[in-house]
């Protein structure tokens, strides 16, 4: 883990990380948020959906944006004020997603930044939006 500053964010910085989705977590996610529907659950179900086969939850996805920004950049004392999310393709159990966030804007009076997020599966986006993020500063 590393805290980066408001007054050391520049345009352009860039962290990630790369999570190989699991049936564990597919099963945490869905006890968690209560969402049990058969597309992440039933083969037989989700053979016959238009994904033909089982996918994660798109948002067990998005919360990997949320790892970077928690515990990457900025890190600790980060506070997540929005993200716009587009899920472009699905992602699936055994899938290993990689996720970019890279500062698109830094509005220091604010203390805010603004992300670039990308998931991709290979080289498929899977997923991308962008985030505003409450920067830790050194002065508060």
């Amino acid at each position: 883990m590393s805290t980066l500053f408001i007054e050391d964010i520049e345009t352009g910085t860039e962290r990630g990380l790369s999570r190989v989705i699991t049936d564990t977590e597919i099963e945490a996610f869905a006890v968690a948020s209560g969402d049990r529907n058969p597309l992440h659950f039933d083969d037989a179900h989700a053979g016959e959906t238009v994904f033909k086969g089982r996918i994660a939850h798109g948002i067990l996805t998005a919360s990997l944006i949320s790892a970077v920004i928690g515990e990457q950049l900025p890190g600790h004392g980060a506070i997540y004020l929005s993200q716009s999310l587009k899920f472009r393709a699905p992602v699936r159990p055994g899938d290993t997603v990689d996720v970019v966030c890279t500062v698109k804007d830094v509005i220091r009076e604010k203390r805010r930044i603004i992300l670039d997020c990308v998931c991709r599966v290979g080289d498929t986006v899977v997923l991308d939006g962008e985030a505003s993020v409450l920067a830790p500063s050194r002065e508060s």
